[in-house]
Parts: structure tokens; sequence; C-alpha cells
């Protein structure tokens, strides 16, 4: 066997199923090794950043990585923000990057680029394989680097010439390490943080927004009056009815400021303390109040589960949470399509353990709140800020869970930067409902064109923050990538739509004009 097949045989061995593709002529030894692992999926991406957004979205919702397949330095470059949304999210990823083979690597062809250099930033670890003997350790090296908890992005490089000659397999033990736990003196520090006089919170992010972690803290919440806030973007929040709610901190930095200003205590778990997402002139950036006591009780790579369970004992917290989202959401109002009676349309109409795709930008700010009492769903979100994230990610959460629906709430301007990800769909088949709200602006960049304090923009500014000369159809596109599609201008336009959506499976698109 040669070094492709000896690495593609140990990571399928390893039980990674699942390779999301756009490979090139040096990466032709492995396709054709992928080709004889009969229990690994692959599925053929036609951008780089719909590659690295479905392996964000598959580990987001299976907890273990896709295998991913990217072409040189450039190929890999060209999927970076999605990996950068990746690493924020603590998603598993694996990178497998194609290079030329070492001796060619002297002639400096056009391809030939820093890897490394291209992967370091958006990668919690990264190596390059010694020889064809040595390419499948470095890719369960890669692997288990991935599966550090709560996930991390591992990408590994793989010279042609070490996928083309001679190798013997290789198989290595992959024990699942326990992530640390929370420190005793920090968990003291939290019990006492929360016995403070006035109001205290719970500040949580990451593993922390699973339903079991939010059991334990709603128990805590119950046993000591604090609120429970979350992220603005979350990797993964688990909501609906008959769970733990969640309030979740404003994303304008001066209203999250105003927001946690009375608090007098603010214990984190699975997050850090929250800061604004941009800088404004005159406006902060540290958003906890000065006086306020902050508690890091679990880190990011610190088991969250663990620290709330053994905090709601030290607080003697109850047996069952107090409080639980009740179920049901306000009806809409009949006329034109808004985000917020599309949202309550979406309420009514989500299904049972549905997975939801948010990159509706400004539009999500009306349909995350009122989409509360929905069924029980998971909610994704844009964990780094690098938009193009929506569309791969549901098609990666749709290959993931195949037997639950997807719902993409895409705003139309981003949702160009991987419009690629529609063909995907169309191609695997892929039960995933795509929601265009199509507004035909960047409408957040033009609130934020007023908060940095640009008066009366002219002409030239305001046209680099509108999509409609000319108007982007989006019916046509979704139709020309295979996947059918409608546009919508009412509400009961959208709910006959969307009825109709979610009672078919495989992919179909709504364009949303609001």
């Amino acid at each position: 066997m040669n070094g492709a097949e000896a690495l593609i045989g140990a990571l399928s061995r390893a039980n990674v199923d699942t390779c999301f593709a756009n490979p090139g002529t040096s990466e032709m030894q492995l396709v054709a090794a992928i080709d004889k692992a009969p229990d690994m999926r692959a599925i053929l991406c036609l951008f780089e950043g719909v590659v690295t957004g479905a392996a964000d979205g598959y580990g987001r919702m299976a907890d273990k990585p896709a295998l991913t397949l990217l072409h040189l330095g450039p190929g890999f470059g060209n999927g970076t923000a999605n990996l950068h949304n990746a690493r924020r999210a603590g998603s598993p990823v694996v990178n497998m990057i194609g290079d030329h083979a070492t001796y060619h690597l002297k002639y400096d062809a056009p391809l030939t680029a820093d890897i490394e250099g291209f992967a370091k930033p958006v990668s919690d670890w990264v190596g390059t394989s010694a020889s064809a003997a040595d390419l499948a350790a470095t890719g369960l090296a890669a692997l288990r680097a991935s599966l550090v908890y709560p996930g991390q992005v591992a990408s590994f490089i793989a010279p042609a010439d070490h996928a083309w000659d001679e190798a013997n397999g290789a198989d290595e033990a992959l024990p699942t390490a326990s992530p640390p736990k929370a420190l005793d003196d920090d968990l003291q520090a939290a019990v006492s943080a929360l016995r403070q006089n006035g109001p205290v919170a719970l500040y949580l992010g990451g593993r922390a927004l699973r339903e079991d972690a939010l059991f334990q803290a709603g128990r805590i919440a119950a046993a000591t009056g604090a609120r429970l806030i979350c992220e603005t973007f979350a990797a993964r929040l688990q909501r609906g009815a008959g769970r733990v709610p969640v309030e979740r901190l404003p994303y304008f930095g001066e209203q999250a400021a105003d927001y946690l200003k009375d608090f007098a205590a603010i214990v984190c778990v699975g997050a850090k303390p929250p800061v604004s997402f941009f800088a404004y002139p005159g406006k902060p950036s540290w958003l906890s109040p000065e006086t306020a006591e902050l508690v890091s009780l679990a880190e990011r790579h610190v088991d969250a589960l663990d620290a709330l369970t053994r905090l709601a004992e030290e607080v003697a917290a109850p047996a069952e949470p107090h409080t639980l989202q009740p179920a049901g959401a306000p009806p809409p109002e009949e006329g034109p399509l808004n985000p917020l009676d599309l949202g309550k349309v979406l309420a009514a109409h989500m299904p049972e353990n549905g997975i939801v795709s948010d990159e509706a930008a400004t539009a999500g700010l009306f349909i995350f709140p009122v989409t509360a009492g929905a069924p029980r769903h998971d909610w994704l979100m844009l964990t780094g800020g690098a938009i193009g994230q929506g569309l791969p990610a549901a098609v990666g959460a749709a290959v993931a869970c195949p037997d639950r629906k997807v719902i993409a709430l895409q705003a139309d301007g981003s949702g160009m930067y991987t419009v690629q990800a529609l063909w995907t769909m169309a191609r695997e088949n892929l039960d995933v409902t795509t929601i265009i709200l199509n507004n035909g602006s960047y409408a957040i960049l033009n609130i934020e064109l007023q908060r940095v304090g640009v008066e009366n923009p002219g002409t030239k500014a305001l046209s680099l923050l509108d999509l409609t000369n000319p108007a982007i159809n989006w019916v046509s596109i979704s139709e020309g990538m295979g996947v059918p599609a409608c546009r919508v201008t009412t509400v009961s336009e959208f709910r006959l739509a969307l009825e109709d959506a979610l009672n078919h499976r495989g992919p179909r698109l709504i364009e949303a004009m609001i």
C-alpha cells in the first residue's frame, strides 16, 4: 500500500467517516485512497469556504471531526475564514492539505506556498509528515489534537510523494482524554460570588449551552437567583420548549454594557468575560461593570458540565430547575413580510429536534427571541464573525444528523460568500430548508456606519452597502444550483412556502423579501 492508503485507512478505522473535499492535482493519491475506503463518505464542495464551513457544522453537531481535503496553500487559504469561525466555536476539524512532492519544492512552482504560514493562525495544531511511513501517524496525531475538549482545528500537510510512496499501515490507540476539571478554589470563588448582595449572573458559552449543562445552570439559578446569560454568538445552543432558557447578551456594545451594569457578580462558564464586538469612538470595549466581581469557573477547555454540576451541589440547589421555557409563540400579523412575523411563523412550524444555522444578521435580532418557545431545537451561530458560514454549516449539520430537519436562516449579502453550498445540498440531497432574508443591502453595515460617527454619508459610501444594482435573484441562483425555490413577500405566502418545504425531504429555498 502507499502512504495515502495507509493514512485514509488509519483515519477510517479511527471513526473518521466523512470527508468534505475540494482537491487538486497534488491530492489525487488521497482521492484514490478515499475511493478505496468503504466507510468514508466523500462530499464535493465547489469552494473551500464551503468545505471548511461544512466541517465546522458537522463538528458542532457530531461532536467528532470530519476530514477536509484542501489543495495546497491557496486552496487552504480560501477556507480560512470559516476555520476562524470553527476555532472560535471549539469545533473538532481535521484539515488534510496536499502539497507538492518534497523534491519539487525547490523549483518554486506557481502553487508553491508557505502552507504552515496559512494554517497556523486558524489552527490549534499544525503538523507535516516526514515521510510516507510517517503520513498515517501524522494524520492520527492531527485527529488526537482535534479531539481535545471541546474540539480543536488540527491541520496536517501531506506532500504528494509521501502519498504515493510505499508505506505500511498504521494504527494507534486514540484514548479519549478527559477534559480538565474546574479547580476547587475557583469553585469556592464562584459560590462566594453567587452569594453576594445584589444581582448575580452565570455567563455561559461553549459546552455550557448544551441541554444537560443548562439543566444544572437552571438548578443553580433556582438556588441563588442568578440570571442565566449566554454569549451573543454561541456555537450550539440547545433551546426550545421544556428546556432551561437563557438570556442572550445584546450585540451592540453600549446595550450590552447597560444590560450588565447592575450585576454585583458574574461567574463565567465556558466563556470569557464579555467584550464589545468592535471598538467605537467614546464607547466601552470592556462590558462588565468595573464594580462587579468576575469569576472564571471554567474556561472553554474545562469541563463545563462537571463545573456546573459541582457548583449546583455546593449551593444546595434543588433537584430540578424552577424555570423551563414554556411552549408557544405570539401569532403573526398578516400583511407584508417582516423579520418579526417571519420568526413567529417559524416558531409555529419548527420541527421537533430541528437544527437552525443562523446567519440572519440584522433580521436575526427579531427572529431569535420569538422562537424561544418553539419545539426543542439546536441553534448554531456565527461564532467568529467571519460571514459566509450559514449555508456551509447547514450542509455539515445535515450530513452529521441526516434524520433531523435543518433550517438555514441566511442574510442575502453574506449568503453570496458561499452560495456554492446550495449545489452540495442538491448533489447530496440534504434535508435543508434555506430561508434567504433579502433586504437588498448589507443592513448591519448601514447601522455601523452611523455608529462609528459617519454623518451624512454620500452616494459613493452608500453604494458600497447596497445590493440592489443589480438585484440578486436568489430563486434563479438556487434553481441553477439544483435546489427548488420560490419567492415570498407576505406572511401568508411565507407560511405556505415553509409548510411545503418542511413537508418535503431534501433541499428547498425560500427567498423572503423583507
